[in-house]
């Protein structure tokens, strides 16, 4: 009897020490693109799920605060969004940081290395977690990076024109992101710098005659309606940023909280790469389907461009070896880890 009475007694103890501990915590979630975009709806499908799940049994409850499309940081504002503790947790594109998070764009200065995303995050994540430099430009900026590496699927060449020869780009505005604006240089083309939510109007408009982006971002923003013919110029899949967490704020947390967030944003990078690679070829069909022209010299015309286009990554080096950076060393191993995991690179950026 005293037994099952200690039993009971210590069974109430630990629902009472239980109770007591528990608490709903107040999580505020962003990033600038709108829920229509991959990323975001693995924010709002993968990830906050896969938190919660981790949480069961902790007695901690999150209070999901998810602010998208611009309601509280624009896109490229999210890093410091999640610095100055307006967000607690980001989806950073680092694509947009380039002052801030210049290692983390290696990518965008080695076009035509792999169309695969795959092998393009985990190159980028192993460099990473491997160089002091890239970790550091996390902490520099008052975040704690807890992982969630994505890519985008292969770049695609979108136009008003259809493109025969190089001879078809010169002079013509082509709107790019980011680093990628040093994709178009010797080729003729003027490169414009830009991004998704703008690249719709900015070609009607007139703005712009071409825009190079990708093809699960362009079908949910129509660019075939304003922009049909389709090149596949090669320019690779590219590393675009992963998730960020207020360091104060973290560093404040439990630790049952801590560790869900790193599942929760492991099981975000997992969910979205299943679910990028199973929609690229669909989207590309579809938007085929929907008006888009897909340009049959792709192969030839993205050769021709690759020989063309200027050195994106030796200036790269360059700029960021003043500064103290270990950009040679960076483009080396990410060259390296491609190429051994199956990669074959048109250039090899780090012998040129």
């Amino acid at each position: 009897m005293r037994i099952l009475q200690s039993t009971a007694l210590a069974a109430i103890l630990a629902a009472a020490s239980l109770a007591a501990q528990a608490k709903t915590i107040t999580v505020t979630l962003v990033n600038g693109h709108p829920p229509v975009f991959r990323w975001v709806k693995h924010l709002q499908q993968s990830f906050v799920p896969a938190v919660d799940k981790a949480l069961e049994g902790s007695g901690i409850t999150v209070e999901w605060k998810q602010q998208y499309g611009g309601s509280l940081a624009k896109v490229g504002e999210e890093l410091e969004a999640a610095q100055e503790g307006v967000a607690d947790v980001a989806l950073v594109p680092t694509i947009f940081e380039l002052s801030k998070m210049p290692l983390q764009n290696i990518t965008y200065y080695t076009p035509f290395v792999s169309s695969d995303p795959g092998i393009v995050t985990k190159a980028v994540e192993d460099v990473q977690s491997k160089t002091p430099a890239m970790m550091q430009a996390w902490e520099d900026n008052d975040v704690v990076y807890i992982g969630g590496g994505f890519a985008l699927d292969d770049y695609l060449l979108f136009t008003k024109f259809p493109v025969k020869s190089l001879d078809d780009l010169k002079g013509r505005k082509i709107g790019t992101p980011g680093p990628s604006i040093n994709w178009v240089k010797g080729t003729g083309a003027v490169g414009v710098a830009g991004n998704l939510t703008e690249y719709y109007n900015a070609l009607q408009t007139g703005l712009y005659d071409g825009v190079v982006t990708f093809a699960t971002a362009a079908l949910p923003a129509k660019i075939q309606e304003v922009a049909p013919y389709i090149t596949r110029i090669g320019y690779g899949a590219q590393y675009a940023g992963g998730i960020a967490v207020n360091k104060d704020w973290y560093e404040a947390q439990p630790k049952a909280l801590q560790q869900a967030l790193a599942a929760g944003a492991r099981q975000f990078g997992t969910a979205y790469l299943d679910d990028l690679r199973q929609a690229t070829k669909a989207a590309l069909e579809t938007l085929v389907k929907n008006g888009g022209v897909l340009n049959a010299d792709s192969e030839a015309l993205g050769k021709a461009y690759a020989k063309v286009m200027e050195n994106p990554a030796r200036l790269w080096v360059t700029e960021l070896e003043r500064q103290k950076l270990p950009a040679r060393q960076v483009l080396g191993s990410y060259m390296q880890e491609v190429k051994a995991a199956g990669a074959h690179p048109i250039r090899d950026w780090a012998s040129e």
